[in-house]
């Protein structure tokens, strides 16, 4: 018997678009003769399957299943491509876990954590070899920000929504005249805001998955902006960056961030495939730890499928990896 795979997608932010994109790359690459797959569009307020026939079948929330005709579908196990919330900040791992239905991504704890760079950050801030950049991490968006800003961090500085994800909201400040209108677009975004030091290096990004019960560490992909930072437009439209995959780095520099990473995953209790994006400090080659995303995207250009390809492995494969190890949690 095949298993039933709900492949989620949709969500409740700017970030559903490219939700969409991941889950049709993903519905198109998995391996239908191992797995029946169902994708579950959730939006607020109207969570729904699309048949073949173009009917829109609601989610029976009570137990995650679809009616179709007479057959109720129950499903063995979830393939969750939500990127931010809920399927990004544990809201839904939550409700899988009451409901005991197993998912490819974090459990409930990690994914409401990693959400938060700072509370991230304090965490994973012990690791040997790991550096995080000077921050303070504001909770709301009061005229005395910006005075205390000035007073314990040095510009230039990173100001950006502290549980946003696709670098919406992000700011570079270069003067303090610039800082209250970057605070007020950040705000704009998120509750929380995190205001951090600004650390001059080469970008990384670089996927780590646990499949067949190891924790694999993929090529890092060095990322080349013609922008001054790796914002919305530069992730998302062709041509303004270049991602070099495996990115350019020496063989101690190679070991030492599969060292640095596999305990990333380890220490904030990862499951399935995450992205951990860092930079290596110009002067002195540090790691800096920028941030994790626990939902990475999937499209046939992003970067963990670049990753992925690059050690010889099929996406679908990788796919597979995921949904048989979720099955073992």
């Amino acid at each position: 018997m095949k298993k039933k795979i709900a492949l989620v997608t949709g969500g409740f932010t700017g970030e559903s678009v490219i939700s969409l994109k991941s889950a049709a790359v993903v519905e198109k690459t998995i391996d239908r003769d191992r797995y029946d797959v169902y994708k579950i569009l959730i939006y607020p307020g109207d969570w729904h399957f699309i048949c073949a026939s173009g009917e829109k079948i609601p989610v029976d929330l009570n137990d995650f299943s679809i009616s179709i005709g007479d057959e109720k579908v129950k499903f063995d196990g979830v393939f969750n491509i939500l990127h931010g919330s809920p399927g990004e900040d544990g809201k839904l791992a939550g409700y899988f876990d009451m409901l005991g239905i197993p998912y490819t991504t974090c459990d409930q704890l990690t994914s409401a954590i990693t959400m938060n760079k700072g509370y991230t950050k304090a965490i994973v801030q012990d690791i040997p070899e790991l550096n995080v950049a000077k921050s303070i991490q504001l909770f709301e968006n009061t005229p005395g920000n910006s005075a205390k800003i000035e007073a314990e961090l040095t510009l230039p500085l990173f100001i950006k929504p502290n549980n946003g994800g696709s670098s919406i909201g992000m700011s570079k400040v270069k003067t303090w005249e610039e800082l209250p209108e970057a605070l007020e677009k950040a705000f704009a975004e998120d509750k929380q805001v995190l205001v951090e030091e600004f650390v001059s290096g080469r970008e990384f990004s670089i996927g780590v998955f646990k499949g067949k019960g190891e924790i694999t560490v993929l090529p890092a992909t060095e990322i080349v902006s013609s922008k001054e930072f790796f914002d919305y437009e530069a992730k998302y439209i062709p041509g303004v960056t270049e991602e070099i995959t495996p990115g350019r780095m020496s063989e101690e520099e190679v070991e030492r961030v599969g060292r640095i990473v596999s305990q990333v995953y380890e220490k904030l209790n990862c499951k399935g495939a995450v992205r951990i994006d860092y930079f290596l400090q110009h002067e002195t080659g540090k790691f800096y730890f920028i941030e994790i995303n626990t939902v990475p995207g999937q499209t046939e250009t992003s970067l963990i499928s670049q990753q992925v390809r690059a050690i010889g492995m099929e996406v679908r494969e990788f796919y597979n990896q995921l949904i048989e190890e979720m099955f073992e949690k």
